[in-house]
């Protein structure tokens, strides 16, 4: 059975689309503010710079030259790019390089170090102190665009990382699509197949909890399914062979009653033969569709004295018996099978024995026929339909958990075992 499938993502892209997109919310969540703590730390390390430059270069330059410019003298490991130019306190340039006038610089004079980014460069003064006052400022500047540019490639690494986290996300996340989609897949074909009329699914382990109780239960609902077909076969091939003995003396009987002067008792032996027909039926129907409503402790006195009116048989029942579970309707047709294959096929007297097993009981069926032939197996149904019986008693044995055995070939003797639950006396 195929049809289309529905609408909707597969569930593979599903798993995909969502490992990939946390991965990658995860990494912009984290990535921005980190990015701009690199931009501020960066900014911060080359301010830090700028001012030890500066200090050094104040503390180097002479008292009097804002009065007397000179050349500013430039300190050891200091960058070319580096702009560094004297400033009298109002900040007007006084010798080196920088702008003619400068409000960071101006800043300096109460004697603290200040910092701006300033005509494009990130700049810093300090001030130059003498021995009573504050006679000039020394301004240091950078181009800011190589902290910017320092920074974005730190972005574009970054970026990389993320990528590269993004892309194993990718990787990670197909093979989990495919660990928690192939489960499914292989249940929707198995559901398929079972559709089709294909009971021999078996359940697959594929470490998925939720997925392997799926295939279990796909499982059981196919032996389940399986065992309930099997059983409507098996009415069906036997129900003919289960009806034809008592339909037939039902027949004979009002046959023999057009001879006969008193209706009245032709009547009611057909009417009781009816009833046993009736009885038959709605047993059978209730065991193809595998009803176990009437599944309990067995009455097995009960039954064996039902047995005793309707047939003639010596019926030897112990006083204690163990407590049987089992169903009443099984357990009848079974007996019903084999007496009926006992006053078919052997001879009288026909005997039904309970016998204590202590573990179970056992019910034997015993005639004083010519007995069963060597290498004869009489639960398996013939092609001619004699003997059908006795496998449809042998599988509704085993579906209670018993048994049905030949115990004897001659004097045959057919065995119902059936095990116990619990212990319980004979009334």
């Amino acid at each position: 059975m195929t049809g289309n499938l529905p609408a909707g993502r597969p569930l593979r892209r599903r798993v995909l689309v969502a490992i990939v997109g946390v991965a990658a919310a995860a990494v912009v969540l984290f990535a921005i503010p980190l990015a701009v703590v690199l931009q501020r730390l960066y900014r911060d390390e080359t301010i830090v710079s700028l001012e030890r430059d500066a200090t050094r270069i104040s503390a180097a330059v002479p008292d009097s030259i804002a009065q007397h410019p000179k050349p500013v003298p430039l300190v050891t490991r200091m960058s070319r790019r580096l702009s560094v130019g004297v400033y009298t306190l109002q900040g007007r340039r006084v010798t080196g390089r920088g702008p003619g006038n400068s409000p960071v610089a101006g800043r300096a004079g109460d004697g603290h170090v200040h910092e701006a980014v300033e005509h494009g460069l990130l700049t810093v003064s300090a001030p130059v102190p003498s021995d009573e006052s504050i006679v000039a400022v020394i301004r240091v500047a950078t181009p800011y665009d190589d902290v910017t540019a320092r920074a974005e490639r730190s972005w574009l690494l970054m970026a990389g990382l993320a990528v590269l986290v993004i892309g194993l996300a990718a990787v990670v996340a197909r093979r989990q699509a495919v660990r928690l989609a192939a489960p499914l897949e292989r249940l929707t074909t198995d559901a398929q197949a079972l559709g089709d009329g294909d009971f021999s699914i078996r359940a697959r382990t594929v470490g998925v909890r939720e997925a392997d109780a799926a295939s279990r239960a796909l499982e059981a609902t196919a032996r389940r399914l399986g065992d309930v077909l099997d059983r409507e076969r098996a009415f069906s091939a036997h129900v003919s062979h289960q009806l034809r003995t008592p339909l037939t003396g039902l027949l004979l009987g009002l046959e023999a009653g057009l001879e006969e002067d008193d209706q009245r008792a032709v009547i009611r032996t057909a009417l009781e033969r009816g009833e046993h027909l009736q009885e038959i039926i709605e047993d059978l129907v209730r065991l193809s569709r595998g009803s176990a409503g009437d599944r309990g402790v067995l009455d097995v006195t009960a039954l064996l004295d039902e047995v005793r009116a309707r047939t003639d048989v010596d019926v030897r029942v112990p006083d204690r018996l163990p407590e049987v579970r089992a169903s009443l309707t099984a357990v009848r047709q079974i007996l019903h099978v084999l007496l009926d294959n006992a006053v078919t096929h052997g001879r009288p007297p026909v005997t039904v024995s309970v016998i204590d097993l202590g573990n179970g009981l056992a019910i034997d069926v015993t005639d004083t026929g010519p007995g069963i032939p060597d290498g004869t197996d009489v639960f398996r149904a013939p092609a001619d339909g004699h003997g059908i019986g006795l496998a449809l008693a042998r599988s509704l044995a085993e579906a209670e958990g018993g048994r049905l055995i030949i115990r004897r070939s001659s004097p045959p003797t057919f065995s119902v075992l059936l095990p116990a639950g619990g212990y319980g006396s004979r009334d």
